[in-house]
C-alpha cells in the first residue's frame, strides 16, 4: 500500500491555513492513502485549532519558533515514522497549486525521480520584484553547478520526496532548506527532477524575506555555505588562488626592479609579495582538510542512513 503524506510547515498560519488545506487532495493516482501533517513552528494564533478543524490527520508541534528548515526536517521525520512512503511539502500560504500534486508525485511513483521540484513561472510571477527574480534564477544556477543537477527553480518549497531519499536528507541551514536538500541529493547521486506547475494568488508577504536587503544577505551567506560544505576544495582553491597570484605577480615585478636597479631592494614589495603569497598557500590548506573532513562526514551519513533505516521499519 502506497502512503502519502502532505506537510505544511506553519508559522502563524490562521489566516491563510483553512484555504490552502481544502485545496489539498485527499486521492492522488497511484497513491493508496493520503494524509494531511504541518508542522507548528511555534505559532502564537490559532494555527493548531485550525488545522485540527479542517481535517489534519498529524500535527508536529515545535514548542517553539525554530526556523523553515528545522520545521522542514521534523515534518520529515514525522512523516517517515507514520509510514509515508511518499512525502510531499508545501506551503501554508497557499502559494502553490495544489492540483499539481499529482504532477509531482508520477515521477516518483514510476521510478524516474528520488525527488521532484516544482517550476514555478518566476517571470509571471507579479509580485515578484525584479531583484527578486535575479536572485531566484543566480540561486538555481549556482545549485545547478553544485549539484550537477537540472532543477530549473531551487528555490521551490513545492517538493515531493521518496522514503528513501528523504532518510539522507540533512539541513545545516537555520534559515531554508530547498537549495541545500538539492545540492545534497546530487552528492548523493540521487535523481532529481523538476516539473513544470503553477501558482495561486498573492494572500500574504514572504516569512522568510523581511526586506530586500536581508533577502540578499541571506542568500548570499547559503550559497556561501553551500559551497563551504559540499564543494571545499573547490571553494578553497579558487578563494587562495586569488592572493598566490597576486602575490607571484608582485614578486616578478619586484625581480624586474630590482634587476633593473640592484641599487634599490623594493623591500615592502617583496614582504607584500611574501603576504600574499602565504595566504594563498594556507587557504590551499584549509580547502585540503576541509576536504579529509567532508570525507568524514560521508561516512557518518552512511552510518546515519543505516540507523535511520532500522529505526523507522
Amino acid at each position: 500500500m502506497k502512503k502519502l503524506i502532505i506537510q505544511m510547515p506553519c508559522y502563524n498560519e490562521e489566516g491563510t491555513l483553512a484555504i490552502a488545506l481544502k485545496a489539498l487532495p485527499r486521492q492522488v493516482p497511484g497513491i493508496d492513502l493520503v494524509e494531511w501533517l504541518i508542522i507548528n513552528d511555534g505559532s502564537s494564533d490559532k494555527t493548531i485549532e485550525v488545522a485540527r478543524a479542517n481535517g489534519v490527520d498529524h500535527v508536529v508541534d515545535l514548542g517553539s519558533h525554530q526556523g523553515l528548515a528545522r520545521g522542514f526536517m521534523a515534518g520529515l521525520d514525522a512523516c517517515l515514522r507514520n509510514g509515508a512512503d511518499i512525502i510531499v511539502n508545501t506551503d501554508a500560504d497557499n502559494q502553490y497549486n495544489a492540483d499539481d500534486i499529482p504532477l509531482l508525485v508520477a515521477p516518483i511513483l514510476s521510478g524516474e525521480a528520488d525527488i521532484v521540484v516544482g517550476e514555478r513561472p518566476i517571470a509571471e510571477i507579479e509580485h515578484f520584484s525584479p531583484l527578486k527574480k535575479s536572485l531566484q534564477k543566480m540561486g538555481s544556477w549556482v545549485v545547478r553547478f553544485a549539484s550537477r543537477t537540472n532543477v530549473a527553480d531551487a528555490p521551490s518549497g513545492f517538493r515531493a520526496i521518496s522514503r528513501h531519499a528523504a532518510m539522507q536528507l540533512n539541513v545545516f541551514s537555520q534559515y531554508t532548506y530547498t537549495l541545500e536538500t538539492i545540492i545534497q541529493a546530487g552528492q548523493k547521486g540521487m535523481s532529481v527532477k523538476s516539473v513544470p506547475i503553477r501558482t495561486n494568488g498573492y494572500l500574504r508577504p514572504s516569512r522568510l524575506m523581511r526586506s530586500m536587503r536581508s533577502y540578499i544577505q541571506r542568500s548570499i551567506l547559503t550559497i556561501v555555505r553551500i559551497f563551504i560544505t559540499y564543494k571545499p576544495m573547490r571553494f578553497f582553491t579558487a578563494l587562495g588562488s586569488v592572493p598566490f597570484i597576486a602575490g607571484a605577480l608582485i614578486g616578478v615585478r619586484w625581480l624586474y626592479l630590482f634587476q633593473e636597479d640592484p641599487a634599490r631592494s623594493h623591500v615592502p614589495s617583496l614582504i607584500l609579495a611574501a603576504i600574499l603569497i602565504l595566504i594563498g598557500v594556507q587557504l590551499w590548506i584549509i580547502g585540503i582538510v576541509a576536504d579529509v573532513v567532508a570525507v568524514n562526514r560521508k561516512l557518518l551519513e552512511d552510518i546515519q542512513l543505516r540507523v535511520k533505516r532500522i529505526e523507522y521499519k
